[in-house]
């Protein structure tokens, strides 16, 4: 150990994948700081966060079910809806971190600047403050939903308003888009959300949602019970699991073009999945026109890919992040087009002292992926497992993805995806004992 290491590990980032990698390793005894760019806990979750970094909106719902999102240790509140309410979910994390004191090992307000591993294997975590420090590993939670992205290749003569949906939070606010012309760009869940907001008569003049490829909008409910409360156990093979679940979601839903949705070009369950309990409704009601593509924009208008034209005062890019980790300078770190292959989601061969932290599309559950990552990590970090060699890892890190993303198409959107069962039971099976300890 280098004489400068305070022999702690640094964790950057206080929401839900921060604080419980923290809770675990309070548990574990290991010693660490813990680093927070906002005044308060909570990340994504946290509405008009300080920091700039949550896509959070007023009405946001979260789209995975009560059922699905406690924390092992912390059940959710017996009274809470099915979908909670961001301002629930909040209040949710805040009671956990005062719950199991987590909240005094946090300095908040504090950037991490640069975080950089010397010959030795020390990381130089560089704060907003000016202050250096060095410790032994480094956990990454700095979440992968705020660097937004805009495409550029559609040009720029456009004279209304553009913004990215991680700048939506009303049709109010930042900016009233009553009696507005309005096309929304995407179809994953934000974009369906947003518009389907928007698009209600006493909002938008006209509301169009742009969708280059089909989709299927999964519903929130089937049979009267949330859709994501009855999952497959892991010892199912994902094939047959996807098979069934393709089955029993076809004819729930029926086909996507009987709502005027392109027919998507793919099956069900090949694509992450885009969620609603009303874009479908606002389809069907008329107050949301589908347009293709679109092949540029055009001054008070868009062209689309089918050569209509339609007249747009306000565009709303649901286009989706980058993953982004500005303080990793280190050119072997770099993120390829959203491509960031990882052991178990989490080390990178040959940076064993490097954890990334909820880095992952979870089906069907995110909340607390990090909390199951978190056992693996303390595992490590305390010597009670020990990591296999760059080979093997590198080996793993390809039998995975071809088993989490081959059955996907080919996307930025689809290169972090896992199914949280069978994670986890990978995760269970490579420990052993350790899971428990």
């Amino acid at each position: 150990m280098s004489a400068q290491s305070n022999g702690k590990v640094c964790i950057i980032g206080a929401g839900c994948s921060g604080f419980t990698t923290a809770k675990r390793f309070k548990d574990f005894g290991i010693a660490y700081d813990q680093f927070e760019a906002s005044d308060n806990i909570g990340g994504n979750w946290y509405h008009k966060n300080p920091n700039g970094m949550s896509a959070c909106y007023q009405s946001l719902h979260i789209d995975t079910s009560k059922h699905r999102l406690a924390f092992e240790q912390y059940p959710v509140p017996d009274n809470w809806p099915d979908f909670p309410h961001h301002s629930e979910i909040l209040a949710y994390f805040n009671d956990y971190v005062d719950h199991f004191d987590l909240r005094r090992h946090i300095t908040f307000n504090t950037w991490v600047e640069d975080a950089r591993r010397d010959d030795e294997n020390q990381w130089h975590v560089t704060l907003s403050s000016g202050e250096t420090r060095v410790y032994d590993a480094l956990v990454v939670a700095n979440g992968h939903h705020w660097d937004s992205k805009i495409p550029t290749e559609y040009g720029d003569r456009f004279d209304g308003l553009q913004m990215h949906s991680h700048s939506y939070d009303s049709p109010f606010e930042p900016h009233d888009l009553r009696g507005k012309n309005i096309l929304v760009v995407g179809v994953g869940n934000s974009a369906m959300d947003i518009a389907s907001e928007v698009a209600q008569r006493p909002i938008a003049a006209k509301c169009f949602v742009s969708a280059r490829r089909g989709v299927w909008v999964l519903p929130k409910y089937l049979n009267g019970e949330p859709a994501d409360k009855v999952i497959m156990p892991a010892w199912v093979p994902s094939g047959i699991a996807r098979w069934l679940g393709q089955r029993v979601i076809s004819r729930a839903i029926g086909n996507m073009e009987n709502y005027g949705l392109p027919r998507p070009d793919h099956k069900v369950l090949t694509a992450h999945p885009s969620v609603s309990g009303e874009f479908l409704t606002r389809l069907g009601c008329g107050d949301i026109a589908v347009k293709p593509g679109l092949e540029r924009l055009d001054g008070d208008g868009v062209i689309f890919t089918d050569g209509s034209r339609e007249k747009i005062d306000v565009i709303i890019w649901a286009t989706g992040y980058r993953i982004s980790f500005p303080f990793l300078k280190q050119n072997a770190l770099a993120v390829d087009n959203n491509r960031f292959p990882l052991y178990r989601r989490m080390v990178k061969p040959g940076w064993e002292n490097l954890f990334f932290m909820g880095l992952a599309q979870p089906l069907p559950t995110l909340v607390n992926l990090a909390e199951q990552q978190s056992k693996f990590v303390a595992a490590v970090i305390s010597g009670q497992h020990k990591l296999p060699d760059s080979d093997k890892m590198q080996a793993r890190i390809i039998a995975d993805e071809k088993k989490y993303l081959g059955h996907y198409y080919d996307s930025e959107r689809h290169t972090i995806q896992v199914d949280f069962n069978h994670y986890v039971r990978d995760l269970k099976k490579e420990l052993g004992a350790a899971w428990h300890a």
